[in-house]
């Protein structure tokens, strides 16, 4: 059976508690952050791909080339033919397509990233809201328990 996560008035929660939520909430704020930059970093790549899918063109058969053979490896190649490129599907796998699908392929990733980066934008403001609202009761709370002491302290002569 799955349990309902219960909900808690952070202000009820001492200093201490609170200090442990924030630094939970900083936590996943930095994930989240984290996340939206590899999204980023590959949303770039697939707009490369798009656009060195549009510079291969029938004018340019024979030209010479540099293939990847790894990040770091290019080697030399012919251009052979241009209506088709080997695009990378990932985990190693590699399919011909037209230069039109290879197009559309990357496009429809680029397009899945950026509506993932919507959403990831969205979720990351959101916790940022709750670690300044959370900030503001931890200020709230110690700005309290400096002014207890000190309001004691003129009561008693």
């Amino acid at each position: 059976m799955a349990s309902t996560p219960q909900q808690i008035n952070i202000a009820d929660l001492d200093i201490q508690q609170l200090a442990e939520v924030r630094r939970q909430l900083e936590e996943e704020l930095n994930h989240l952050t984290n996340s939206f930059a590899q999204l980023k970093q590959a949303q770039s790549k697939f707009k490369q791909c798009v656009d060195n899918v549009q510079e291969v063109k029938p004018k340019n058969t024979g030209t010479t080339i540099l293939v990847p053979l790894t990040n770091s490896l290019y080697v030399p190649g012919k251009l052979s033919d241009p209506e088709y490129v080997i695009v990378d599907v990932g985990t190693g796998y590699y399919v011909k397509k037209t230069r039109d699908e290879a197009r559309k392929y990357y496009s429809s990733k680029v397009e899945y990233i950026r509506s993932n980066l919507e959403s990831l934008s969205e979720t990351i403001q959101k916790k940022q809201e709750n670690v300044n609202y959370l900030i503001n009761v931890m200020q709230t709370k110690i700005g309290e328990q400096t002014q207890s002491p000190a309001q004691a302290s003129k009561s008693n002569p």
